[in-house]
């Protein structure tokens, strides 16, 4: 995979990073290859049939999700990338390929729950590999967490959902002198705001399925780092277990991730306004974004990520449950769904019985909302949440 071209912006690599005129019929974007199976050549007796990369059977690779590699590389700046079926695709498939019995790993009290009942429950319960969670926010924590066999580190920044900031540069700095890895989930940030590997990290791990396909309709996710490691976790996870992604996902994720720098700069400013205008109403109890200067993480944010901070933010309403489920039952732009980076807002009431509550700071154990700002006119979006808020006090 290429190193990033210096002489070429993020935008100008987003469109033509990976893409090529076809040579069959001149189209100026590459086609969909719906292929299972690829020619082999006259002597097919040296073929390794579980070797990775080349174009024999699409679960060891394929042309959509080699032109997709190039991409995310570019976008990272990394020396390789592999994009597999999903996010959890991808991170299942570091740990699967990295870690052994015996092994520790530390990792952010605040992930995705799939990173949560993987390391806490699965990968501990099958496969005795040591778990520690810890407040990677605090570098203190994380040196207490140490030990002689903890072969990862792996760091969520902005964690999903309290967007709580970790030092990417500072941990890498404490996993290379203890001997260990770090691995960076990157999706809310998304390479555009934070490059994981730039600051030191092993490898960044990101879901594709979010900003950089950006319109809620294809799943995929990546891990980039050095292709050492990457040629490993492409025998073991894509083709041994299986993650291979369909070449219309990779297809479709190569057609958002061309407007993919635009949409984040709207992203980034809509959901700052956002931020801004819920700090000001009596009726939020606490709103948790790092672009704000009340946000605990906003000078590591500052010097980590740049343009912005992302899309994604929380807040919880001084009110009970039936209220804030009123509240999202009452806005018509924004829309009560799962998932961030979409093209449009969607909003995720997460109740009090949330299982992980107890890791979150206390300003989120009673509920909270979480928005991601979509690329609609800012104003728009907070006039929704206006009249929604209306309809919900209105005596």
């Amino acid at each position: 995979m290429p190193q990033k071209n210096e002489k070429l912006g993020f935008l100008t690599r987003a469109v033509h990073e990976g893409n090529a005129v076809d040579k069959d019929t001149k189209a100026v974007k590459r086609p969909i290859t719906m292929a299972n199976s690829y020619e082999l050549p006259y002597d097919p007796t040296g073929i390794n049939w579980s070797s990775a990369g080349q174009n024999l059977y699409t679960r060891n690779g394929g042309a959509n999700q080699n032109y997709l590699q190039e991409k995310i590389a570019s976008f990272e700046n990394a020396q390789d990338s592999i994009v597999l079926a999903s996010g959890v695709a991808a991170l299942s498939g570091l740990f699967f390929s990295l870690l052994k019995s015996g092994d520790h790993v530390i990792f952010s009290s605040v992930t995705y729950i799939a990173v949560y009942r993987l390391l806490n429950e699965l990968f501990n319960n099958k496969f005795k590999i040591e778990t520690s969670i810890v407040d990677t926010s605090n570098l203190q924590a994380i040196k207490t967490a140490l030990k002689p066999n903890t072969k990862l580190i792996h760091v969520e920044t902005p964690a999903n959902p309290t967007l709580s900031i970790s030092d990417i540069k500072a941990i890498s700095e404490i996993a290379r002198k203890n001997g260990a890895l770090l691995s960076v989930d990157n999706t809310l940030a998304s390479p555009f705001n934070q490059r994981p590997i730039e600051l030191g990290a092993d490898f960044s791990i990101e879901s594709l399925t979010k900003y950089v396909n950006g319109h809620g309709d294809a799943m995929g996710g990546s891990i980039s780092g050095k292709k050492e490691y990457l040629d490993v976790i492409r025998a073991q996870a894509q083709v041994n277990l299986g993650a291979a992604i369909s070449p219309f996902n990779a297809w479709l994720i190569m057609r958002g991730a061309a407007t993919f720098p635009l949409r984040m700069k709207q992203h980034n400013e809509n959901a700052l306004e956002t931020a801004r205008f819920l700090e000001t109403l009596d009726e939020t109890r606490f709103v948790s974004y790092p672009g704000l200067e009340s946000h605990r993480g906003h000078a590591a944010a500052k010097l980590q990520m740049n343009p912005g901070f992302g899309g994604v933010l929380s807040f919880a309403l001084k009110a009970d449950a039936d209220a804030h489920n009123r509240f999202v039952s009452n806005l018509r732009i924004i829309t009560s769904a799962v998932s961030l980076g979409h093209d449009t807002s969607l909003i995720a009431y997460i109740g009090k019985n949330d299982e992980r509550q107890y890791l979150y700071p206390k300003e989120f154990h009673n509920g909270f909302l979480r928005l991601s700002v979509g690329i609609e006119d800012s104003k728009d979006i907070i006039d929704d949440i206006k009249q929604a808020l209306i309809k919900t006090f209105k005596t």
